[in-house]
């Protein structure tokens, strides 16, 4: 039992190291925010403060998830991906009300035009649920599994990386460093594959795919005109 649970922990060990260095970073990077002043904590929203919840908690299954697998407790992990299952669905539902709520209020960067932050706030909320929803469908074939669930959350990497980015400098262009930035990550995955299975796995593929069609797809909803009306009325009322 011992040597099947060390052989176990071994290749789970990539998808830890995986997962901790996403929750880090994501962390640190709206931290790192917040203690040189640009938030106002106490000003904030109450559905804000929910969002914020909704992703540690997020961020916090992501690293136990494979640790659970690593001690082959495979009971509890599927207790907990039920879980987060549903809070994949909050986190969606309320990214969305998040940007067209903060859209209402003013509170969107002012270096985003109206039209823009609703499509970017939208898809990507939209685009990681459906991946969620895509890991959970395909929970029997680890290997898709585990890369999805990883993939959702590269997606949305860019809310951190706009608070570490010099955003003000980068208007207009910011879709490209952001998309090569997740594309790097993506990378990691690929190197592991290539170096654990000699190719690049199919989902890892996948998960670099819709990267940049998730950022083309930013760029172009925005410039259509029923996204512009409605970010306007948004703004408007």
């Amino acid at each position: 039992m011992a040597t099947t649970a060390a052989g176990t922990a071994r290749p789970e060990r990539f998808w830890q190291h995986m997962a901790i260095g996403l929750a880090a970073f994501i962390i640190i990077g709206f931290a790192q925010f917040a203690l040189r002043g640009f938030v106002d904590p106490v000003a904030a929203p109450f559905w804000v403060h929910a969002h914020g919840v909704l992703m540690l908690a997020w961020l916090a299954l992501l690293v136990v998830q494979p640790t659970l697998v690593a001690r082959q407790n495979l009971a509890l992990h599927r207790r907990l991906g039920w879980a987060g299952a549903a809070l994949a669905i909050a986190i969606t539902a309320l990214g969305v009300f998040t940007g067209m709520a903060s859209l209402v209020l003013g509170r969107f960067p002012p270096f985003f035009s109206p039209p823009y932050f609703l499509a970017l706030t939208a898809i990507e909320s939209l685009v990681f649920g459906l991946m969620v929803w895509a890991a959970v469908r395909r929970r029997n074939r680890t290997d898709w599994h585990r890369r999805l669930m990883i993939g959702a959350t590269i997606v949305i990497l860019e809310p951190a990386l706009g608070r570490l980015l010099p955003m003000p400098l980068m208007i207009g262009w910011s879709d490209i460093p952001i998309g090569l930035f997740q594309l790097g990550v993506v990378g990691i995955i690929a190197l592991y594959d290539r170096r654990t299975l000699g190719t690049v796995h199919p989902a890892t593929k996948a998960i670099a795919a819709i990267v940049i069609a998730v950022r083309v797809a930013i760029y172009l909803l925005a410039l259509t005109p029923p996204v512009i009306a409605l970010a306007e009325r948004l703004v408007g009322g």
